[in-house]
């Protein structure tokens, strides 16, 4: 008798509240505004805001800025330090260490029990359903869950206050029932050195019946690279029945067909997730559409800002229901976990509506803009892809910065990429991912017309592992941690290729 059809109906319950999101999103996400503020009764927060029971939308954009963490981190810094109803009900145990940047300032998002079962356990319970729906012969939970997590520390020696990243708290409150059928143990999965936890979590779950992995593209990979290295077998041999990636935390753009390659079994599935620190706001519902479905009945209300209005005195939040496709926009939310028109720092563009489904297009503070060329991570990747396409690459790990203007008016973009499988000429993958971008960017194309503003970009060939040595250097081995994309000066570029 398989497990799996005996859980099915649990989670087949699920999808009717799914299907409302078709129809009644402005309704729902109306709802979960009533209940954000309700529950702020008795709030620091809300009392010097002045938020009345029953107030509407208008009132609440009104009498609420639009914040960032530096506008909160005083706040969070007393709730960490044990003060109760600062901004959300009750004292905070937990605190997800932001690991949006790799820069040596950290960000501590608050994460309530609330919060935790409300918005990321929910998440995660929806991406089984979601995929059991597409998957009907599917054998999820006969075997085990491979699940990569981070590691936690105490927070100011408070008794059970921790901080760390979002994995790791998820792992420590998961439900016991979660653990009969998840590998590695709680002990390995919190380890904090990367590379112990790695060679561990390989040794055991090389030995175990895995159908589903769970974690980030970049760091699952070096966990499946270790299992093939510790076997001497193909992936396909030792877990027969795996099924499926749901990855997240970073684009899988560049990682597709490495992932293919290390499993190549035609009938894996793969099923993006997007859980931040700040919590749990999209699913690909459709294997066949990248766009992920926005999930609307969380403990999250949502509002976007047009990417070109952000930093703007004037600039103004719409609510989902007045989006529009196409456009980029920053992320602004508001939580049960106490946090109130946060703009995140992600961009995103809607690519449909009832239901609202959106593609990350980037971060507000990852792009290229230093000569009016306005390259955004979404035309890195897709650039990327073209070029590999063209040239059978395959990248592994990249970060570009600007060139800036010498004394005879050169300028270009630099990108520093670690690859898989090299191209055969560095050259012509430089030219083609300087054409691709042209393509997808009317603004790049513009400044490189004739070299008269942009020259041709520059790529430089990374040796292997030199993007984890930089990590490993700032103590962001593992875990949720990424290397930034695009960056609009040279800093990070500079520190990375000092290491070479």
């Amino acid at each position: 008798m398989s497990i799996t059809r005996i859980i099915r109906p649990f989670f087949n319950a699920r999808l009717k509240a799914i299907g409302r999101y078709e129809t009644e999103a402005k309704d729902i996400q109306l709802g979960v505004l009533a209940r954000l503020l309700a529950d702020a009764a008795g709030t620091q927060w809300a009392a010097a805001h002045r938020y009345a029971p029953g107030m509407d939308y208008d009132r609440f954009a009104e009498r609420t800025p639009i914040s960032t963490y530096d506008d909160f981190k005083d706040d969070i810094d007393r709730m960490r330090r044990g003060e109760a109803d600062v901004l959300c009900k009750g004292r905070v145990k937990w605190y997800a260490k932001s690991s949006g940047t790799t820069n040596d300032k950290s960000k501590f998002i608050p994460v309530s029990a609330r919060y935790l079962r409300d918005t990321h356990y929910a998440g995660g319970t929806d991406a089984v359903a979601l995929y059991l729906r597409n998957n009907p012969k599917s054998r999820l939970f006969d075997g085990r869950a491979l699940i990569l997590g981070g590691s936690h520390a105490p927070n100011y020696n408070l008794p059970h206050s921790l901080v760390g990243d979002l994995s790791s708290i998820l792992i420590e409150n998961i439900n016991p029932l979660v653990n009969l059928v998840r590998t590695p143990s709680k002990k390995v999965a919190l380890l904090s050195d990367f590379e112990e936890k790695r060679d561990r979590i390989a040794a055991v779950a090389s030995r175990q019946n895995v159908t589903n992995l769970s974690g980030v593209p970049s760091w699952m990979m070096a966990v499946l690279n270790r299992v093939i290295e510790l076997t001497g077998k193909p992936i396909c041999e030792v877990w027969p029945n795996l099924e499926v990636f749901f990855h997240g935390g970073v684009a899988f753009t560049p990682y597709r067909e490495q992932y293919r390659r290390l499993i190549a079994n035609p009938g894996m599935h793969y099923m993006e997730t997007y859980n931040a620190s700040e919590g749990f706001f999209g699913l690909q519902d459709d294997p066949a559409d990248p766009a992920m479905l926005l999930m609307i009945d969380y403990g999250v209300f949502y509002e976007f800002i047009p990417l070109e209005d952000v930093g703007m005195p004037e600039a103004q939040a719409v609510p989902l229901w007045e989006v529009e496709t196409g456009r980029n926009y920053a992320m602004v939310i508001t939580t049960t976990g106490g946090l109130w028109r946060y703009m995140i720092g992600d961009t995103v563009r809607f690519t449909q509506t009832d239901p609202y489904k959106f593609v990350i297009t980037g971060r507000t503070k990852s792009f290229i803009n230093a000569f009016g060329e306005e390259l955004i991570v979404d035309n890195a990747e897709r650039g990327l892809q073209a070029a590999c396409a063209a040239t059978g690459a395959q990248v592994k790990d990249y970060t570009a910065a600007p060139v800036f203007m010498n004394d005879r008016g050169s300028c270009r973009h630099q990108w520093l990429i670690e690859f898989d499988r090299p191209p055969q000429s560095l050259e012509t993958f430089a030219e083609k991912l300087d054409q691709a971008l042209q393509t997808l960017n009317s603004d790049y194309e513009a400044k490189r017309y004739k070299n008269l503003t942009l020259q041709r970009l520059e790529v430089i060939a990374a040796p292997k592992g030199l993007f984890d040595l930089w990590l490993k250097s700032k103590g962001k081995l593992g875990g949720q941690h990424k290397v930034p994309r695009l960056c609009n000066d040279r800093r990070i570029m500079d520190e990375v290729l000092g290491m070479m």
